[in-house]
């Protein structure tokens, strides 16, 4: 487990994360202009700061990949998820790496 600040390693998806991603597609989709039929959380890093930034890779198709910059406020705060930003055009094997 990561300690406060420092970003976890990569880790496999699990439902949790899933579920975040399904939140946050349509809000993406609207960002990005796109509309993904396929929308597969697959891999994912995250922080624990006052909340949780989050790194995702997802699976749009194929082999075609975003990476989501995502932050997740305390749950005592509300626990609302913001998108934070999008990048497009990430291949299976890029590495997650934290961005604004």
């Amino acid at each position: 487990m990561a300690g406060s600040g420092a970003w976890s390693d990569t880790m496999d998806a699990t439902q949790e994360i899933q579920k975040i991603c399904d939140q946050m597609k349509p809000e993406v989709e609207k960002e990005t202009g796109k509309n993904y039929r396929e929308f597969k959380a697959v891999k994912y890093r995250f922080q624990v700061v006052a909340g949780s930034n989050y790194v995702i890779k997802v699976n749009v198709g194929g082999e075609d990949h975003i990476h989501l910059s995502l932050f997740q406020e305390l749950p005592c705060n509300g626990g609302k998820v913001v998108v934070r930003g999008v990048q497009l055009n990430k291949t299976k094997e890029d590495p997650l790496i934290p961005f604004p």
